[in-house]
């Protein structure tokens, strides 16, 4: 269940009054804990004892050793299967606190309050927790369910620029895969800011809850919200080896341009179509510079995504605008085709 806040955290207060658990476990990393906690503890509450968990921030952080740190906190503090944690933060934090929740004596109740657009809109939605396997983007995890997530939309008002483009990254995508009105307001959006993206933020959730109602296990339609994530998570998968780490969002969005030529080279969807999707999703990112990665690097990356069966790289590609198939596999001519389709934007 997504509750939008109001500002004194009625709901949130309503919730704990309700439940029976025996402590709870803030995680929060250093931005979160600098502008977010002060308004949440300062709503707050609760006649049970909290403690504050605290990690770095950055998707480097997201590996087995700070779950592995987590969970031996976590036993110090003597957490009970009764125990709460509340994961405050991004998606990073969203992730990690789930999976750490979910696998903590094989499962603590845990809730989530995104406080960036990306987390909001996507990560803290649908029940996936994860972390990273060396450069490899969430390749273990668990599907978990948060007891209810918590939406305060004035936390965005931190959040600096690039983290709010980072996250209307994933805004577009559910409009492409599957509501073209969706898609059609966003893009009328002039000048990014949290004023303009806020009006349409829960219809941005609806559309990731209706996916994930549908389809939890990923078995079928829920494939569809990877649109986009194939080819940019192989990017950032790169970014991430080389030390030099990108935005998940930015990652997303050179993901689409070259998924959407993509699917136009597999005729899914006519040159204008694909045309009206990458000069849109241009007009909003920077180019991502990918000259120093190899083909061979990438197309490994992509054998090794986690939706593969068989060694076939199973892609998700629009079919028209709001609309996508899943489990779509490709030549590797298009594939090479659709990466020098990108390189080459940044001549043109």
């Amino acid at each position: 269940m997504i509750t939008i806040l109001n500002d004194n955290f009625s709901q949130l207060n309503d919730f704990l009054h309700e439940k029976t658990f025996s402590k709870i476990f803030i995680l929060v990393d250093e931005n979160t804990h600098e502008y977010c906690l002060p308004v949440l503890l300062g709503n707050m509450e609760t006649d049970l004892g909290f403690e504050i968990l605290e990690i770095e921030a950055g998707e480097e952080m997201k590996n087995i050793q700070t779950a592995n740190q987590l969970w031996e906190i976590l036993t110090e503090m003597q957490a009970d299967r009764k125990a709460l944690v509340i994961n405050l933060g991004g998606g990073v934090i969203t992730d990690m606190g789930g999976f750490v929740a979910s696998t903590y004596k094989r499962g603590i109740k845990f809730i989530n309050i995104p406080t960036t657009l990306l987390s909001m809109c996507d990560a803290s939605i649908g029940g996936k927790t994860g972390i990273d396997l060396m450069h490899y983007k969430n390749m273990v995890g668990t599907f978990a369910f948060p007891e209810q997530i918590f939406i305060y939309p004035k936390f965005l008002q931190t959040l600096p620029f690039k983290e709010l483009r980072s996250g209307f990254a994933e805004m577009l995508k559910h409009g492409l895969i599957a509501d073209k009105a969706h898609w059609n307001q966003l893009i009328q959006i002039h000048k990014l800011d949290v004023d303009a993206v806020t009006p349409y933020i829960q219809n941005s959730m609806d559309i990731k809850q209706d996916v994930v109602e549908k389809d939890f296990h990923e078995s079928n339609i829920r494939k569809t919200l990877n649109f986009g994530h194939t080819i940019g998570h192989a990017v950032e998968s790169l970014c991430l080896q080389q030390e030099n780490p990108i935005l998940h969002g930015e990652a997303v969005a050179m993901g689409m341009i070259c998924e959407a030529h993509l699917a136009y080279l597999e005729n899914l969807i006519s040159e204008e179509d694909s045309k009206v999707v990458i000069e849109n999703i241009q007009r909003y990112y920077p180019y991502l510079d990918i000259s120093d990665f190899k083909n061979e690097e990438i197309t490994a990356l992509l054998l090794n995504d986690k939706k593969n069966v068989d060694s076939k790289i199973n892609f998700s590609l629009l079919t028209g605008i709001g609309e996508c198939n899943y489990d779509y596999q490709c030549s590797q001519k298009n594939i090479i085709k659709s990466l020098s389709f990108y390189r080459k934007l940044n001549d043109a």
